[in-house]
C-alpha cells in the first residue's frame, strides 16, 4: 500500500479567468504538505445561469489560500421517533435486548411525503447560516448518500433547493457509512487542487426504505437523518484538514449489502420467438443484508489502524486528539476503538442512543450536536472515521474552526 502526500505544481505565474488545475497525485492514504501546495490558485464557476453563459465563460476567479477549514455545520432529522418499545410491538425484541447489544434506544424515520433531500437541504441551510455564507457563494455541493431520491442522484436537487443561482456543480458520492469521510477528503481536493472556495459536504441517508421491518437483526439498527458541513479555503496557518486514510475491500461485500434483484413478476412479453431474456425484467434493491458479527470484527480491526495511519500522515500522535468521532453504528464498536486507541470515554462523541445508525449522516449529525452544545470548541482536533458497506473505511484528522 502506498502512503503519500499530495504533490502540486510549485508555482502559479498569474491568475486569469481560466480555472487552474495543478498536477495532483492522490493515494489511498496521505496528508497535506503546505510546502508542496501552490500559494495561489483561482476559482471560477458559472454564475448567471446556464442559459445565459457559454461553456467557456465563467465568473471572475478568486485568489484563495492553500488550506481548508470547517466553518459551519448543520443537521436535520425526521419528526417521527421510533423507540425500542415501539419496535417490540412489531418484532420479537425489547428495549433491554436492543440497548445492551447496540446502545440504541430511539431512531428517527421518514414518513408520508417527507424525503431525504428535504432533510439534506435543511441541514445544508443551517451549515451555511453558521458559516455566514450565501448560497450563491457555494462552489460545489457533494451529497454523500446511498439512498438518493432519484436513481440518477439527488445533489442537483439540493443545489436547486438551496437557491444557488450560480449553478455550481453538485453530485452524489456513494460509499455507504464511509461516505461522509470520502466527501470531506474530496472537498479538500477540490479546494486545494481546483481552486474552489466554499464546498458543502452533506451526509444524508434514509435506510428505513431498505430495512426489513420484520427482521430484528437489522431493523433495530437504522434511522434516517442528514448532516452537513461547509469547508472553506484558507491560508495554511488556519488549515483544518491534517491527514486522512482511505480503503475498500470488495471481498467483504458479502457481509453487508443491499443488492439489486429482479422483480418476481410475470413475463409480460412472453417469448414469441424473441431474443431470450429480452426485454429484461424490472429490478429493485433488496433489503439490507448484514452479517453483524463479521462487520463488528471488521470495524474493531480496521478503524484503529486507519486512525493511526491518518495521525502518522498528519505528523501527529494520539495525544493530539481532543475528540474521537466515529460513525455511529454500535456503542460496542465505539468503546472498542476508543480502548484500542487509549482514548478516555469522556472524549468519545456518541449520540447513537437517540438516532441509531444513520449511515453517511451519522458523523456530521453528531458533530453538529457536539458543536452547538458547546462540547466541541474552536481549535480542537478531532479524529473521525467511517466504515461500512463495500466494504469501505477511512479516517480523517480535522480541526474544528
Amino acid at each position: 500500500m502506498a502512503n503519500a502526500s499530495w504533490g502540486f505544481t510549485p508555482t502559479v505565474p498569474h491568475v486569469d479567468r481560466t480555472r487552474i488545475f495543478p498536477s495532483i497525485a492522490i493515494f489511498r492514504s496521505g496528508f497535506y504538505s503546505p510546502d508542496r501546495i501552490s500559494k495561489r490558485v483561482s476559482c471560477a464557476s458559472t454564475a448567471n445561469g446556464a442559459d445565459k453563459l457559454s461553456p467557456s465563460e465563467s465568473r471572475s476567479p478568486r485568489v484563495v489560500g492553500k488550506g481548508c477549514k470547517l466553518v459551519g455545520c448543520g443537521s436535520s432529522v425526521p419528526n417521527l421517533q421510533v423507540s425500542n418499545d415501539d419496535l417490540s410491538k412489531i418484532v420479537d425484541t425489547n428495549d433491554e435486548w436492543i440497548s445492551v447489544r447496540t446502545g440504541i434506544r430511539n431512531r428517527r424515520v421518514l414518513t408520508g411525503k417527507d424525503r431525504m433531500t428535504g432533510l439534506a437541504i435543511e441541514a445544508a441551510k443551517k451549515a451555511l447560516k453558521m458559516a455566514d455564507v450565501d448560497p450563491d457563494d457555494v462552489d460545489l455541493v457533494l451529497l454523500c448518500t446511498s439512498t438518493p431520491d432519484d436513481l440518477f442522484g439527488s445533489a442537483p436537487q439540493i443545489q436547486a433547493g438551496l437557491g444557488c443561482k450560480g449553478n455550481p456543480l453538485a453530485f452524489d458520492i456513494t460509499a455507504a457509512c464511509s461516505g461522509f469521510i470520502l466527501g470531506l477528503v474530496s472537498a479538500s481536493c477540490y479546494i486545494r487542487g481546483g481552486g474552489f472556495r466554499n464546498v458543502l459536504v452533506i451526509g444524508a441517508d434514509a435506510l428505513s426504505r431498505y430495512v426489513d421491518w420484520t427482521d430484528r437483526g437489522t431493523c433495530i439498527l437504522f434511522g434516517d437523518a442528514a448532516g452537513a458541513v461547509l469547508l472553506q479555503a484558507c491560508e495554511s496557518e488556519e488549515d483544518g484538514m491534517f491527514g486522512f486514510d482511505l480503503h475498500s475491500d470488495g471481498e467483504g461485500n458479502r457481509h453487508l449489502n443491499a443488492s439489486i434483484k429482479e422483480n418476481e413478476t410475470e413475463d409480460l412479453f412472453g417469448t414469441n420467438g424473441s431474443i431470450p431474456g429480452f426485454p429484461p425484467k424490472s429490478s429493485s434493491y433488496s433489503y439490507v443484508q448484514m452479517n453483524g458479527k463479521e462487520v463488528f470484527k471488521f470495524a474493531c480491526r480496521v478503524v484503529p489502524q486507519s486512525i493511526e495511519l491518518a495521525l502518522q500522515n498528519a505528523g501527529l500522535t494520539r495525544s493530539s486528539i481532543d475528540w474521537l468521532l466515529l460513525h455511529q453504528a454500535n456503542q460496542r464498536i465505539l468503546d472498542g476503538v476508543a480502548t484500542r486507541l487509549e482514548i478516555p470515554t469522556e472524549r468519545v462523541i456518541s449520540n447513537l442512543a437517540n438516532y441509531g445508525n444513520t449511515s453517511a449522516a451519522s458523523i456530521p449529525l453528531a458533530l453538529d450536536e457536539a458543536v452547538r452544545s458547546g462540547k466541541i470548541k474552536s481549535g480542537e482536533t478531532i479524529a473521525t472515521a467511517g466504515f461500512g458497506a463495500g466494504l469501505t473505511w477511512g479516517s480523517a484528522i480535522i480541526r474544528w474552526n
